[in-house]
């Protein structure tokens, strides 16, 4: 009997060994501080094959644009990745902003959870806001079986935050096949429960351009095109764009302007779902008086400094990423922009590349914010009309 509970005992122990290391894998993962860094491949580490990577992405997202939408599409978008965050307890997963929508992977243990969240989003996005997504979930091994790779690197743009950079093609492989219809995610495999969104907001101002240009830049190898050769472009359009002023980054130093009531907080109210939505807009109403007043005296309230959290808005906000290929929003002047589009040009006409450019004259932000006294507030950057969306459109355009 002794030996039956030793070996019962020591079977349960190695279990939770195995989920702990596993869902650590990320967490593990080395950051960088450079994000001229991510233009390297050996930087790239291989989730294992039992990892699970879920897609999502809005059906018309250029329809919602044309009726002025966008915030609308940027506030689900980001609400996918807000929702796997809370199912996973916080603890780290990678995941990358789309603008329309949204990639990530979980360990093996946590996909049962990570597709209930998909679910409740994607109910969630029907019900508040007439928004159809599309959502889908794959193993890792599977997209390799299918020929392409998931590997990721970690770029920390402040001590704060760190953000999932995605290489190999298998999350561009997984969008792909869910847009035809050959991965799905039932409808129904939650509980019908609401989807945790705790931290998800849209209250900034939007970000006037600077320097000439919001500029929403996304860019795909060929298909066929190694991944070295693409690389080699993406780092010498990253070298472009940071031989500019703060690198071309399109929220200012000090944070971006606030107004009241804010932009978003209609969008918001629906984020929120305990109470009746009359109540739940009153509450918002009063607590951005609040932070609006803070924020403009720009006086300490306790431990909090706005003038601090305004900056760190700044250094954490996610303008540039991979995945799959290169994204940013960038503030740029008409010199810059052309020196992009010549890169971009004479790599498209050598048959590396794909791209998609659509300028603007603001930025905006959608953000998690578990806590304002907590440095690791995140802020998803995109072109306010119409940003990667309508820049991919335009890729996409070029690859018909």
């Amino acid at each position: 009997m002794e030996y039956v509970f030793r070996q019962t005992l020591q079977g349960a122990l190695e279990k939770v060994f195995i989920e702990q290391s596993t869902h650590a894998y990320y967490g593990n993962i080395p950051r960088h501080d450079d994000f001229a860094l991510m233009t390297e491949l050996r930087r790239y580490v291989p989730l294992p094959d039992d990892w699970v990577v879920g897609v999502a992405d809005i059906v018309g997202s250029t329809h919602e644009i044309s009726r002025g939408r966008y915030k609308v599409v940027n506030l689900v978008g980001a609400a996918v990745i807000s929702a796997q965050l809370n199912a996973a307890q916080k603890q780290a997963l990678p995941y990358v902003f789309g603008g329309d929508g949204a990639g990530f992977a979980v360990w093996p243990t946590q996909r049962v959870a990570a597709e209930r969240a998909l679910d409740d989003v994607r109910r969630w996005a029907r019900q508040e806001y007439g928004i159809e997504l599309r959502v889908a979930t794959v193993t890792v091994g599977e997209i390799r079986a299918a020929g392409a790779d998931v590997r990721v690197a970690r770029y920390a743009p402040s001590q704060g935050v760190d953000y999932a950079m995605f290489a190999g093609g298998g999350l561009a492989w997984a969008e792909a096949q869910m847009k035809l219809g050959a991965l799905k995610l039932a409808e129904g495999v939650s509980s019908g429960d609401a989807p945790d969104l705790t931290g998800l907001s849209c209250r900034w101002s939007n970000v006037k351009t600077q320097r000439g240009a919001i500029v929403s830049l996304v860019v795909a190898p060929q298909p066929g095109v190694p991944e070295d050769e693409f690389a080699k472009i993406a780092r010498s359009l990253v070298a472009a764009a940071s031989g500019g002023e703060r690198e071309a980054h399109p929220v200012p130093r000090h944070g971006p302007g606030v107004q009241f009531p804010p932009p978003g907080m209609t969008l918001e109210a629906r984020v929120r779902q305990r109470g009746s939505y009359v109540l739940r807009l009153a509450g918002l109403f009063v607590s951005n008086a609040l932070i609006w007043a803070v924020m403009k005296s720009g006086l300490r309230i306790g431990a909090f400094d706005p003038k601090l959290y305004r900056a760190e808005v700044a250094q954490n906000a996610d303008y540039r990423k991979f995945d799959d290929g290169l994204k940013m929003t960038l503030d740029c002047d008409p010199e810059s922009q052309a020196v992009l589009e010549g890169i971009l040009r004479e790599a498209r006409k050598a048959g590396s590349i794909r791209y998609g450019i659509h300028a603007q004259a603001e930025a905006m932000m959608t953000c998690l914010v578990q806590s304002p006294m907590d440095a690791a507030h995140m802020h998803f950057v995109d072109g306010a009309a119409g940003g990667y969306a309508l820049a991919a459109r335009n890729l996409r355009a070029q690859a018909a």
